[in-house]
């Protein structure tokens, strides 16, 4: 395996482990922790989201870095005719209305506190994007890989 090979194969692993990290994490907030913290009382449960956020906030930050980075990468090191490029068009745009709901769920901007105070509904729409993403992206993989 020459360099370019080898950097190829790491920004693949980079990408889909960081796609794994940040899709799982969302699964886990909505399925198991949202409904496990409605049970506590008022000012616990705020204490405990402003904690989670605080933490998740950079694997979020970071993720979308990296997953902007490796993408592009990816993208650009391969050729490919037909449909690809319009799927991965769809693919890129789907994704950055992941990126934006992610950004949104675990900021502070005043404008977006309602993308907060309804925080099982987004983060059910982001997750139902992403494994959009991840289906177009699966499907990319197979059928446009020769």
């Amino acid at each position: 395996m020459d360099g370019s090979e080898l950097i190829a194969v790491l920004s693949r692993w980079v990408h889909v482990g960081t796609a794994i990290v940040l899709l799982g994490g969302s699964v886990f907030q909505r399925f198991v922790v949202m409904p496990s913290a409605r049970t506590l009382p008022e000012e616990e449960h705020k204490q405990l989201r402003e904690r989670i956020m605080m933490r998740w906030k950079k694997f979020v930050m970071g993720g979308i870095t990296l997953l902007i980075i490796t993408g592009f990468y990816n993208y650009l090191s391969t050729k490919h005719a037909g449909p690809y490029h319009m799927l991965m068009g769809i693919k890129i745009l789907l994704a950055f209305g992941v990126f934006f709901l992610a950004s949104a769920l675990t900021g502070r901007s005043a404008g977006l506190e309602p993308i907060r105070q309804n925080a099982g509904k987004w983060l059910g729409v982001l997750i139902a994007l992403a494994a959009v993403v991840v289906a177009i992206g699966g499907y990319l993989r197979v059928a446009h890989s020769g």
